[in-house]
C-alpha cells in the first residue's frame, strides 16, 4: 500500500504542471499551460505515428509525457531565452529528480532515463519527440491569440531547425508551419 500511496502523491505533485503557464496563448487568448502543451504533443505524435515507421511508439509517447515534467517545480523557460539560460537543463533535471523522489527506484530510473534520452536526443525516438515538440510550440504560437509582445514570429522561423530538418516529414510539416508563421508576422502591427 505504501507504493500506491507514493504513486498517488507523485500524481498529486505532477498536477502542478497544469498551473505552469507558457508564453503561448490558446485560440481563445488564454495562456496555455505546460500540461496542455504536453497533451497536444502526444496527440501530434499519434496523428503522425503512421508516418514514423520503425520507432518504438510507446517510448515516443512516454518521452512526450515526461519531457517537460520537471517544469512542475520551477516553471517553463520560454524558447526565446533558453539559449541564454545555461542552467535550464540542469535545473529541469534536478526538478524532475525532486518530483520523482518518492517513486520506486525502477519508476524513478525510467522517468529519468526517458528525460535524459530526450534531452540529449540520443535515439531516433528522442529526435522525433524533439522535432514534434518544436513543431507543436510553433503551431500554438500561430494558432493563439497572442499579446503583441508574447511571440517572436521571426524567432520561430529558425527555432528548432536542427530537429525539424532531421526527417523529410518534419521538414514538410515545418514548411507549412513557417508559411503560417510568416503570415502571422506580416499581420503584426
Amino acid at each position: 500500500m505504501t507504493d500506491i500511496s507514493q504513486r498517488l502523491k507523485f500524481i498529486g505533485e505532477a498536477e502542478r504542471l497544469k498551473n505552469v503557464l507558457r508564453r503561448s496563448h490558446t485560440s481563445e487568448g488564454r495562456q496555455e499551460s505546460t500540461a496542455e502543451h504536453t497533451w497536444r504533443l502526444c496527440l501530434l505524435a499519434m496523428v503522425f505515428e503512421d508516418q514514423l515507421p520503425g520507432l518504438d511508439f510507446a517510448r515516443v509517447l512516454k518521452m512526450c509525457v515526461v519531457h517537460d515534467l520537471g517544469e512542475a517545480i520551477h516553471g517553463d523557460v520560454p524558447a526565446v531565452i533558453q539559449e541564454s539560460n545555461d542552467d535550464k537543463s540542469q535545473r529541469e533535471r534536478q526538478d524532475l529528480l525532486t518530483l520523482v523522489e518518492g517513486l520506486s527506484p525502477e519508476l524513478r530510473n525510467e522517468f529519468l532515463a526517458l528525460w535524459e534520452e530526450y534531452e540529449s536526443a540520443t535515439s531516433p525516438e528522442a529526435v522525433a519527440v524533439k522535432a514534434l515538440d518544436k513543431l507543436e510550440t510553433m503551431i500554438q504560437h500561430n494558432q493563439g491569440i497572442n499579446p503583441p509582445d508574447s511571440v517572436d514570429y521571426f524567432f520561430n522561423l529558425s527555432y528548432g531547425r536542427k530537429y525539424t530538418d532531421a526527417l523529410p516529414l518534419f521538414a514538410e510539416i515545418r514548411r507549412l508551419i513557417d508559411q503560417d508563421t510568416q503570415r502571422r508576422a506580416a499581420e503584426r502591427p
